[in-house]
């Protein structure tokens, strides 16, 4: 009994702290770029297709990165390269601040590119995975519901700060929460972790050319488009949510207030997940989130004639993506297994990654060729490509 209460003790001690991490992580430094994006266009004088393309480097870094970052989890180095890539992150947010050019900018984008490796879901997952073992997708559950209200955070509070002050000031208070909150609990958390590590953590294979032997299985492949393909889709949203909803014809203000509610639909999402995760596979909760993604993009391509469909586009669209966020994991460990789980999912992660960077410079191009209404129907027919994706592969499991 004493020994059970120490381990839940030590699960709380580990989870809440990456939980609020994770949340104000990506609040600083991911939805960041979508909240000042309208901000940044209108001071610097830059098009949104010429700052969209410094997030796309960003994140294509990210993704070059996760390997190398899968691999340091899987060898025990996780509580450094967690607190690395948070503290890397806080200095180029507060030097970003004070950008004036374009290479500046892409500069600093860059850099965030490799802090995000080290310090997103990806890092985080992977060092839950290593520390926790069968408790892990639990865990990883309940950082994504606190996680989910990261757009919540960052869009009104950029939004506020911005007009109070500017998007400088902006970025300095993010950097500042990063260092004061974030940073402390991420060593908090990793100190636990650490522990679990040493009494469960699975070895590591020898060299990365067997780890990944996985690689010549096809199911390896499909889920790497899969996950390519829902990054994509949700990454071309998220990106232009604000213009896009303003070319449907809403206010700034509302357009903020429809693109805060996407964290809590997540959280929503991942809620109504739990709930009826012991009565579906994790293959009908997949479909469910194709589902979900089709079905928002139909709300929005269709709010032009009526605005009341942004209500069903917002809940859709923030469903759908929030169960992806904790299925995902349990997805690759089901699939391909847990033995070098980091350097696996690291690989997966550049699929994933390539999604969300490359969709905004493909929206921005699309909008630039055709409007919002062309980028709303490429956005219509992805989920429907990764459906067949992730059946095939399913069917290929080995």
């Amino acid at each position: 009994m004493l020994d059970e209460l120490q381990k839940k003790k030590i699960f709380r001690r580990i989870v809440w702290p990456f939980a609020i991490a994770e949340t104000l992580v990506w609040a600083a430094y991911y939805y960041s770029f979508p909240a000042l994006l309208p901000a940044w266009e209108a001071d610097l004088g830059f098009s949104k297709t010429t700052l969209t393309g410094a997030f796309t480097i960003s994140l294509i870094v990210s993704a070059v990165f996760a390997p190398l970052v899968g691999r340091l989890i899987d060898y025990g180095y996780g509580k450094s390269v967690f607190v690395g890539g948070a503290s890397f992150a806080a200095i180029l947010l507060i030097l970003l601040s004070q950008s004036t050019e374009i290479w500046e900018f892409y500069v600093l984008w860059f850099g965030i590119g490799i802090a995000m490796a080290g310090s997103l879901y990806e890092a985080c997952f992977a060092i839950i995975t290593y520390s926790m073992g069968d408790r892990a997708k639990r865990a990883i559950t309940i950082v994504t519901l606190a996680a989910g209200f990261a757009g919540t955070v960052s869009f009104p509070s950029a939004h506020f700060i911005t007009q109070l002050y500017d998007w400088r000031i902006t970025l300095i208070c993010f950097a500042v929460v990063i260092i004061t909150v974030c940073i402390p609990l991420i060593l908090y958390g990793c100190h636990y972790a650490n522990q679990e590590a040493l009494l469960s953590a699975p070895k590591p294979t020898a060299s990365i050319r067997k780890a990944m032997g996985v690689t010549k299985l096809p199911t390896f492949w499909l889920l790497g488009l899969t996950f390519f393909l829902l990054a994509f889709n949700h990454g071309m949203v998220i990106s232009h949510m604000l213009p896009m909803l303003g070319d449907r014809g809403l206010s700034d203000n509302l357009a903020v207030l429809a693109a805060s509610m996407i964290g809590p639909m997540q959280v929503t999402g991942r809620l109504t997940m739990l709930i009826f995760e012991r009565h579906v596979s994790v293959f009908a909760i997949c479909c469910a989130c194709f589902c979900s993604a089709f079905f928002a993009g139909c709300a929005l391509f269709f709010s032009s004639l009526s605005l009341f469909l942004i209500i069903p586009f917002v809940v859709f669209q923030g469903a759908g993506y929030g169960v992806l966020s904790i299925i995902r994991p349990t997805v690759i460990s089901e699939l391909l297994g847990r033995k070098d789980f980091g350097t696996i999912a690291g690989f997966l992660a550049i699929g994933f990654v390539a999604g969300s960077a490359f969709s905004p410079t493909t929206a921005s191009m699309l909008w630039a060729t055709a409007g919002y209404d062309l980028v709303i129907l490429v956005v219509l027919g992805i989920p429907l490509i990764a459906f067949l994706s992730l059946l095939t592969a399913w069917k290929a499991r080995p």
